[in-house]
C-alpha cells in the first residue's frame, strides 16, 4: 500500500537524519549499550542539526514549525538503526509541548535556546514508587514558603535521568484538592541543593537509555519556576498526553516495519531441509499475517499523524493508536524472532535487541490496560 503522510520536504529531512544517525549514532551504539548511557555531545550535535525543538519558535533557537511529521520521521530513523538510546523523542515530543505552550518569557529565554541547542538536557517526572500510571495518587508535595517552593518526594523510572539539566516534576501543591486538582509543574534544575539522583537503572532493554530514579529532599524551587497554573497541572498533562502516546506509537511501527524487513532477509537466505526458511509455508503464512498488520497500523498511525497536526487527535485515538500498536510490536518482535530459530536469541542479530526493547512500549507511557480503560469509557462503559 502506498502511504502519502510525507511530502517532498519531509523526505528530504529523512535523508539527512539517516545520514547524520548512520555517522554520528550507528557505529558507537553498541558501546553505549555496554555503557547505560549517551554521550553528552550526542545531544550537541543533534542541535547542530536541528533535530532538537522543531516547534519551538525560532527566536529561541528552534525550527519554528508545527508539524509533528518532522517528529516522526525523526522517532523512524533513530528507531530504523535501533537506537533506543537515544533520548531525543523524550525531549522534543513530550517535553517540548510544555516548554513552548506554558512557559513565560523570561523562562522561555533562560531555557528555550539551550533547550534547542542540545547543552540543556530535559526530563519529565511523573512516575513514583507506587502509583505507576495513577497520575492522581502522586504524593510528592511542594509547599509555598516565601518567594519558593518546598519540594519533597521521589520519582522513578526517569528517562534521560542522568543527563537530564532540566526536570518537569509533577507535584502536589494543594494537599486538600480531590484527587489530581491540587498538582503543578515544578521545573527542577541541575545542582539545585536536595536534588539528587539515584543509580542508572538496570533493565530488560534500552540498555543505553538513562533511566534514573530522583530524589527531592526540600528542594527550595523558586517561584518563577512554576510551569504554567498553579494547581493546574494535571491539566497541563492531560492536554500533552496524546502527544506523547502517539510518539509511541509511531516507534511501534517504525519497530515492526524494521524487524519485518530484517526478518524477510533473515528467511531469504537462510536454509533448512535444503530450502529457504522463508520458503516454507509456515513462515510465508506468519510474514503475511505480521506484514498486513502492521500495514493496517501504519496506516492508522498516519490518519493519527494527520489528525494531531490538524488539532484533532483525542484521548481515545492516542489511547487506541498507543494500546494497539505496541502491543503489534511485540508480537512481531516475538513471531520474527522464532522465524531466526537459535540465531535470533543472539545479541548479534538485531532482532534480540528488538525483542527486548519492545517489551516497556505496553507499558510506559500509561499502561496498556490503562489504555483499554480509557477506550473502555469512551464507549459509555
Amino acid at each position: 500500500m502506498r502511504h502519502s503522510l510525507y511530502e517532498a520536504e519531509h523526505e528530504d529531512f529523512r535523508r539527512m537524519v539517516r545520514d547524520w544517525a548512520e555517522k554520528t549514532i550507528a557505529p558507537f551504539h553498541d558501546q553505549w549499550e555496554r555503557d547505560g548511557i549517551v554521550p553528552r555531545d550526542v545531544w550537541l550535535s543533534g542541535g547542530e542539526q536541528g533535530l532538537l525543538g522543531f516547534d519551538v519558535d525560532e527566536r529561541w533557537g528552534g525550527g519554528g514549525v508545527r508539524d509533528f511529521r518532522y517528529n516522526a520521521v525523526l522517532n523512524e530513523e533513530l528507531t530504523r538503526i535501533g537506537a533506543s538510546g537515544v533520548g531525543f523523542t523524550l525531549h522534543d515530543d513530550v517535553v517540548a509541548p510544555y516548554l513552548r505552550d506554558l512557559c513565560t518569557e523570561e523562562q522561555a529565554a533562560r531555557w528555550l535556546p539551550r533547550f534547542c541547542r542540545g547543552e540543556l538536557i530535559t526530563a519529565i517526572a511523573m512516575t513514583e514508587p507506587g502509583t505507576g500510571s495513577d497520575l492522581q495518587a502522586i504524593r510528592t508535595t511542594a509547599r509555598r514558603d516565601g518567594d519558593s517552593w518546598v519540594l519533597t518526594g521521589a520519582k522513578t523510572f526517569i528517562t534521560n535521568g542522568i543527563n537530564a539539566d532540566l526536570v518537569i516534576v509533577v507535584a502536589r501543591t494543594d494537599p486538600d484538592a480531590p484527587g489530581a486538582k491540587g498538582t503543578s509543574l515544578l521545573v527542577v534544575e541541575r545542582g539545585m541543593a536536595g536534588f539528587s539522583r539515584g543509580r542508572n537503572l538496570d533493565k530488560v532493554g534500552l540498555k543505553a537509555q538513562d533511566t534514573a530514579e530522583l530524589f527531592f529532599d526540600e528542594v527550595r524551587v523558586p517561584a518563577e519556576n512554576l510551569l504554567g497554573r498553579e494547581n493546574g497541572g494535571f491539566a497541563h498533562l492531560m492536554g500533552n498526553l496524546p502527544q506523547e502516546r502517539l510518539s509511541i506509537a509511531v516507534g511501534a511501527v517504525a519497530s515492526a516495519e524494521t524487524v519485518l524487513a530484517q526478518t524477510r532477509e533473515y528467511v531469504t537466505s537462510r536454509t533448512a531441509f535444503g530450502r529457504p526458511v522463508g520458503s516454507f509455508q509456515h513462515s510465508r503464512f506468519v510474514l503475511a499475517e505480521l506484514h498486513t498488520e502492521t500495514t493496517i497500523a501504519r496506516t492508522f498511525v498516519d490518519e493519527c499523524v494527520r489528525r494531531h497536526n490538524d488539532g484533532e487527535l483525542d484521548a481515545v485515538d492516542a489511547a487506541m493508536a498507543k494500546y494497539w500498536t505496541t502491543e503489534l510490536q511485540n508480537k512481531v518482535a516475538d513471531r520474527c524472532l522464532q522465524l531466526h530459530g537459535g540465531y535470533g536469541y543472539m545479541d548479534e542479530y538485531p532482532v534480540s535487541k528488538a525483542w527486548r526493547d519492545a517489551r516497556v512500549q505496553s507499558i510506559y507511557g500509561g499502561t496498556n490496560e490503562i489504555m483499554r480503560e480509557i477506550i473502555g469509557r469512551s464507549l459509555g462503559l
